[in-house]
């Protein structure tokens, strides 16, 4: 999401309330649970992401207010809110639950930026709907804290990407595997629409509520579906074309979502619910962070498998809107997953050739991006230092030994190095020019586990330095920031984080 200039947010006419303009309350009652949040203790604000809140056209003064805090934390209603908790499914490590929902969060509503896109204003944490299933629908500090990072890297780095507007300490204790201090999170999507909602109503086999949906979805995110022969095909192709782009990026940058449900499948192309989500050190394809991925199914070389999969789900959902026979309707859906799959390898194999300083398409570059996954599997080399340091090297500015050092076979490395030579010498680039595109796609900054849990832990003490510290430095992924490069090291044996963990 752009960040407005200060004359738009101006002209924009903030002011101290939130321009509430709802869509989504308005659609018919079963899509929801009109419910209210559950007021917190002792709310404090720890957070607030002054440069969103003006991007959304909203005061951050008046959201550090204690009236504000008040709406942040849940304990009062703004006008214009109009609250609920929203209804849909989910395929969760593949097995089917009919219902799911809001369990732990509410959609405050609804506001216009001035850039005149629509945002999602939800809190996380906000205590049970009906949705909860015998959960407490309350957050720990430390998913809130885990979330508001991540999700503010992905977005510095240029990645669709759900945006956290603030974080609060509710006063209170959440019971887990330990008593633990509670938090809300204030989340910014451009919607919450799910491939789980969709299969809510599908599995219902309400045609009715199937339609609306997905004429609010076009509405919302597609509009130029609604001018096609078959609308809902288009909205199929579109979903399809974002996700294969979204989950190539991901690939891109050795993030690993760690829990992608399809009720975690956002149908605008957004990364969503960062649970369990881990960015790797040490390159390995088969890496596995979330505690609970006990198979590996959402291992960081499943991921592009398994968005496919997901679409499927959301395929069979529109079946019965698509126009033609049911056969015809099939043979369509079909089509889109192969498009899936054939725009997933050119968004990934366009965004590895940037990432090696590749300006031209070449046949043999498939297997030199393979080549190198392969040796830094073996060596045990850091993905995003090894990027980095091409970057450096590209330009002159560095020698082989510092991406020779990151991998425990050197000479496997020297002998991928000098194919990549070969390959460089046939486009003419100045190594000024080719550095310098490597530098802005290869971020020298990623929000490490063990930065992200070092964090968490000093926060939980009610200690927030390293949080605002770490999110300043995340503020700039591709920049040099020499009073901060310990932020850029991997973790000593002692300080590696081999798990994480969901916050229910």
């Amino acid at each position: 999401m752009p960040v407005s200039h200060p004359q738009a947010v101006a002209e924009a006419g903030i002011s101290g309330r939130i321009p509430f303009d709802n869509t989504y309350a308005a659609l018919p009652e079963r899509f929801f649970q009109r419910v209210e949040p559950t007021p917190v203790a002792a709310p404090r604000l720890i957070a607030l992401n002054d440069a969103l809140a003006e991007a959304l056209g909203l005061d951050p003064e008046f959201l550090k207010s204690p009236e504000g805090v008040a709406i942040l934390a849940g304990n009062r209603i703004a006008e214009g809110s109009a609250p609920l908790a929203q209804a849909y499914a989910g395929h969760q490590f593949g097995n089917f639950v009919p219902q799911l929902g809001d369990g732990r969060a509410v959609l405050l509503g609804e506001v216009l930026a001035p850039s005149g896109e629509r945002f999602d204003i939800q809190l996380k944490g906000s205590g049970p709907t009906r949705f909860s299933r015998r959960g407490d629908g309350r957050a720990a500090l430390g998913p809130v804290i885990r979330e508001y990072i991540v999700s503010e890297a992905m977005a510095a780095l240029g990645l669709p990407t759900t945006r956290s507007l603030a974080a609060v300490t509710s006063g209170e204790q959440v019971v887990r595997e330990r008593m633990l201090p509670g938090g809300v999170l204030t989340r910014v999507a451009s919607s919450h629409l799910r491939v789980g909602t969709f299969e809510y109503f599908a599995a219902r086999e309400d045609i009715e509520g199937l339609r609306l949906l997905a004429d609010y979805a076009i509405s919302r995110h597609y509009p130029d579906a609604a001018e096609a022969a078959d609308p809902y095909l288009a909205l199929f192709e579109g979903v399809a074309a974002r996700l294969a782009d979204l989950v190539a990026r991901w690939m891109q940058i050795g993030f690993i979502h760690g829990v992608l449900n399809t009720d975690n499948t956002s149908i605008a192309g957004e990364t969503i619910d960062y649970g369990p989500c881990a960015f790797m050190d040490a390159y390995h394809p088969r890496k596995v962070f979330s505690s609970i991925d006990r198979q590996g199914r959402y291992a960081y070389q499943n991921q592009p498998g398994i968005m496919k999969w997901n679409l499927a789900r959301l395929g069979e959902c529109l079946l019965p809107l698509f126009s033609g026979e049911r056969d015809a309707a099939l043979a369509k859906a079909n089509d889109v997953l192969g498009t899936f799959g054939t725009g997933y390898k050119a968004a990934y194999l366009a965004g590895f050739r940037r990432k090696l300083g590749l300006f031209d398409a070449h046949a043999d570059d498939e297997a030199l991006i393979g080549d190198l996954l392969a040796r830094m599997a073996e060596g045990g080399a850091d993905f995003t230092l090894t990027f980095r340091a091409l970057s450096e090297l590209a330009g002159g500015t560095a020698t082989d030994d510092s991406v020779r050092d990151l991998f425990s076979d050197k000479a496997s490395y020297d002998a991928w190095a000098f194919v990549w030579r070969e390959r460089l010498s046939r486009e003419p680039r100045t190594p000024q020019e080719r550095s310098a595109a490597m530098k802005a796609v290869n971020p020298k900054y990623i929000p490490r586990n063990h930065r992200v849990e070092a964090a968490i832990a000093a926060a939980e003490l009610g200690q927030c330095d390293l949080f605002d510290e770490l999110n300043r430095v995340l503020a700039r992924p591709y920049d040099d920031q020499p009073a901060f490069d310990r932020y850029c090291a991997p973790p000593q044996p002692e300080e590696e984080v081999t798990q994480t963990f969901c916050g229910t």
